[in-house]
This record gives structure tokens, C-alpha cells and sequence, in this order.
């Protein structure tokens, strides 16, 4: 009897030394992960305000377009907007502003930039946002059943349509849709606005506003979901293959399972790890934009307001959006690597 209690005991504290076992190693692995996520995001303070200085071009000459006729008033710019000060002193300025929040005056528009980058988030965070999410229904969906009926035609077809619209560059893809079904050709008629992402002299906040943008963000959205499905349906299909050879799925169907559910409910569950790591990855993108598609639709999102920052250049501007689309990814990854954590205990060692 009494050894029969001192191994109920030891088996007792040896799960316990176990479970703080695991929760000592999840909360080191966190640490370790901030603490990289914060030495990441110092690397990217240092790179973006040294990167934009060495583009050619003189900012003053470029937005003064001849203004600036006497040394007074090309000293005047330079103090206001900081280019006199030695090198060092104009990067302590900018850490200083960083963690203030100010993201400096944009030299082309005269503008605060971070006013500019909430203007330009929201068309970005729509358009990239909603076909990313398109993206993932639809590739997992595609990879499960790739996976799933391996070298049938269905399996195929799907990849090989898929790569052929991943190898397709964003912008040729969107300007095809633009030429066919924007500007009609042939007996197609005009279907959808060739740019911009509101009519003129609508309400954007109203039921018909609403519809507009829907209408206006119909062939960008489908550009990028083309674009962006492969990775998913791709990753999810491999994936799913290394799940179905293991023993565990021989186990669930010798308990009598039928194959629907031994693949949804345990082999889909543990091949969706990888595709979670790619979800949260993704959405650290949206925030950086869709450059080449918002430029060829014309939408005034932060890929646009980029490209505008690089015609200057204006150093705020592309500093300000460089270090919002860094940061965006940056705080994804750790995102991802801490759910990551959570459901591959594997992960942490």
C-alpha cells in the first residue's frame, strides 16, 4: 500500500515537473523571439535612415525647381529640414522623432508623413487585406484537394495553372485585365473603371460609396489573388503530403474513419502549421503594399505613396513607409513564430 502511494506521488510530481518544464520553455522561447524581433527592428531603424541618403539626386535643387537662388535660401531648407546638420547629429534627431511618434515633414507636400501614411493605410489595407484572405481560402482549399488526390487530373491542371499565375508579373497580369474586361476589346464591353478607387461625386461612406469601391477594387483584387495563390496551394499541397504517409492517419482509419474525416479533422489540422507561418507572414505585408498593382490601378495606397516619396526623393516619406512596412513584418513574424510555438511544442527547442 505504501509503495503503491509513493508511486502515485512520484508520478504525480514528475507531470507537474513536466507541465513547468514546458512552461519554462514556451516563456524562453517568447523572450527569445522578442528579444530578436527588437534587434531586427533596431537593424531596420539604422538601415532606413542611412539607405535613402545615398540616392542620388539633391533634394533641394529637385523641390526648390529653381526657387532657391542665393545661398540664403538653400541654407534656409537645409536647416528647416534638417540636411545641414553633420550626419550623426541628423541620426540622433531622427531616433529621437522615431520614438516621439514624428516621422518628420514630407518635403514634396509640406505635409506631417505620418498624417500621409494613415491617409494612404486604409485603400492599401482593403486591397491587400481582402485578397490575401481571398488568397488563403482558396489555396488551402486548392492544396487540401491537390494533396488529397494526388496525380489525378484535377491535381495537374490546378498546379499547373497555379504556377503558370505565379511566374505571370503582377503588373502585366493587371494591365491584361485592364485592356480586356476595363477597356473592352472586341464585343467585350467595358465591365469595370480602368483606376482609381472611388467615382467622382461619390460618397465613400454611403451604401452606394460602398458599392463603387467594390466595383472600382474588383480587377486589383483579383490581380493580386491570382497572384498570391500559388504560395498557398503550393505550401498547403506539400505539406498535406508529408501528413499522409504517417502512422497516425493508419491508426484513425483502422478505427474506422471515414477518409473525409480522418483528412479534415487530423491530417489537415497538423499540415496547416506551415501555412500558418505563410498567413501571418503575409499579412505583415499587407501593410507594405501592393507596389505595382496599385501603381498600374492607380489607387492612392501606401505602394503608391512609396513611389511618389522616390520621384523626389524625399527622404521622410520613404523613410516613414520603409520603417511602417518593416515594422508590419517584423511583428507578423513574431507573431507567427509565437503561434507557432503554441501549437508545435517542437518549435521551442
Amino acid at each position: 500500500m505504501t509503495s503503491s502511494i509513493a508511486v502515485e506521488q512520484a508520478g504525480s510530481g514528475s507531470a507537474a515537473a513536466g507541465q513547468s518544464r514546458l512552461r519554462g520553455g514556451y516563456t524562453g522561447f517568447v523572450l527569445g523571439r522578442l528579444l530578436t524581433a527588437v534587434g531586427m527592428l533596431g537593424f531596420v531603424l539604422v538601415t532606413n535612415f542611412f539607405l535613402f541618403r545615398v540616392l542620388p539626386g539633391d533634394p533641394a535643387r529637385t523641390f526648390g525647381r529653381g526657387r532657391f537662388t542665393t545661398p540664403e535660401q538653400l541654407e534656409e531648407f537645409n536647416r528647416t529640414y534638417g540636411f545641414g546638420q553633420p550626419i550623426g547629429e541628423q541620426f540622433l534627431t531622427y531616433l529621437g522623432n522615431i520614438a516621439s511618434g514624428d516621422l518628420g515633414l514630407s518635403v514634396s507636400t509640406r505635409a506631417p508623413v505620418s498624417e500621409l501614411i494613415l491617409d494612404r493605410i486604409w485603400p492599401t489595407l482593403l486591397l491587400v487585406g481582402t485578397s490575401t484572405l481571398l488568397a488563403t481560402v482558396l489555396g488551402v482549399w486548392l492544396g487540401v484537394n491537390q494533396a488529397w488526390r494526388r496525380g489525378s487530373g484535377f491535381d495537374r491542371s490546378s498546379t499547373m495553372g497555379a504556377l503558370t499565375l505565379y511566374s505571370m508579373p503582377e503588373w502585366w497580369l493587371g494591365m491584361v485585365f485592364i485592356a480586356t474586361l476595363a477597356a473592352g476589346v472586341g464585343p467585350l464591353p467595358r465591365l469595370f473603371p480602368t483606376g482609381g478607387l472611388h467615382s467622382p461625386g461619390v460618397d465613400p461612406s454611403s451604401f452606394a460609396g460602398v458599392l463603387d469601391t467594390a466595383w472600382h477594387l474588383t480587377l486589383p483584387v483579383i490581380t493580386l489573388t491570382l497572384a498570391y495563390l500559388a504560395d498557398y496551394a503550393l505550401i498547403m499541397r506539400s505539406s498535406l503530403l508529408d501528413e499522409i504517409g504517417e502512422d497516425y492517419l493508419t491508426t484513425a482509419r483502422a478505427k474506422g474513419l471515414r477518409d473525409v474525416t480522418v483528412r479534415n479533422r487530423h491530417a489537415v489540422r497538423n499540415a496547416l502549421l506551415p501555412t500558418t507561418t505563410l498567413i501571418a507572414l503575409n499579412l505583415g505585408f499587407v501593410v507594405a503594399g501592393a507596389i505595382t498593382v496599385e501603381t498600374v490601378f492607380s489607387i492612392e495606397g501606401l505602394g503608391l505613396l512609396a513611389v511618389e516619396g522616390l520621384r523626389g526623393p524625399d527622404f521622410w516619406l520613404l523613410q516613414g513607409t520603409f520603417l511602417v512596412a518593416s515594422a508590419a513584418v517584423i511583428v507578423a513574424n513574431l507573431i507567427a513564430n509565437l503561434i507557432y510555438g503554441l501549437l508545435d511544442p517542437r518549435v521551442r527547442t
